[in-house]
């Protein structure tokens, strides 16, 4: 399973802030604690996340920039801003619901041409 990072830059306060999530729960939460993001800071998660951080559309972390250094430094893969979008279309895809899983495979083939080439799924593999 993997762990990865995107290289948006959203300022929150003083501070620089992108995102980690990844393709389990239990790999996301470890990723925190290996490089000391605190679980309350969640979003997403129907019962970790708490306010209006339950609402997030997919669950992840909204990390600093040195905590992202750190997920790299531990494997984390660095995607483009469209990562969360793609994982968030292949989980979609794997839906038993038909109309959720074509709005994803859609919603993938648009990032696809987006970025002109194939997948950060793709780009992962050549990478390792």
């Amino acid at each position: 399973m993997s762990v990865y990072v995107d290289d948006v830059r959203h300022r929150f306060g003083r501070m620089i802030m992108c995102h980690m999530w990844a393709d389990t729960l239990d790999d996301l939460l470890a990723a925190a604690d290996a490089i000391g993001v605190q679980r309350k800071w969640i979003q997403g998660h129907p019962t970790l996340s708490f306010g209006k951080h339950r609402n997030a559309s997919w669950v992840h972390f909204d990390i600093s920039l040195t905590m992202k250094d750190r997920a790299i430094a531990r494997g984390a893969i660095l995607t483009d801003k469209y990562g969360p979008v793609e994982h968030t279309s292949r989980l979609q895809m794997l839906s038993d619901n038909p109309a959720t899983s074509e709005r994803g495979a859609a919603m993938l083939a648009r990032v696809i041409s987006i970025r002109g080439k194939g997948s950060l799924y793709d780009a992962a593999a050549d990478r390792r």
